[in-house]
């Protein structure tokens, strides 16, 4: 790890308090050539309310990931994610992870791992640097 992926995990760190879910925030960028090309947090999709929860504190089933975020964020404005550093909070699910390897993304950077590592597994698997950083 170097200077760089501390800052930038500390700046998806700071993009994931953007985040309305109540249960746990979550931020995402994704940088290529030293270049942040795409960012994201996660939440509902645009034009739903901004409440990621139900009134039994469940996230509801068509609340984005960050990563899922940035990733259609990016592939929106036309650039590529060939290549690119993904920078995460959290380690990504298995639906995140096959968008990653999809996505071009060679190397992701989480801070928190999640209970389930199947996500991390097929990363690996897929030939995807996966590195975890402590803040």
């Amino acid at each position: 790890m170097d200077k760089y992926d501390k800052s930038y995990m500390e700046m998806a760190s700071v993009w994931a308090r953007n985040s309305y879910c109540k249960r746990l925030q979550v931020g995402a960028l994704i940088v290529r050539d030293k270049m942040i090309i795409s960012d994201g947090y996660n939440g509902t999709p645009s034009g739903f309310e901004n409440i990621c929860e139900d009134e039994n504190g469940v996230t509801k089933p068509y609340v984005l990931h960050a990563e899922a975020n940035a990733i259609t964020k990016v592939a929106k404005s036309g650039n590529s994610s060939e290549g690119s550093t993904l920078y995460v909070t959290a380690s990504p699910c298995l639906e995140c992870s096959k968008l990653i390897i999809q996505s071009g993304i060679r190397r992701v950077v989480f801070r928190d791992a999640y209970r389930l590592t199947d996500g991390i597994d097929l990363l690996r698997r897929a030939g995807i640097e996966v590195e975890q950083v402590e803040q």
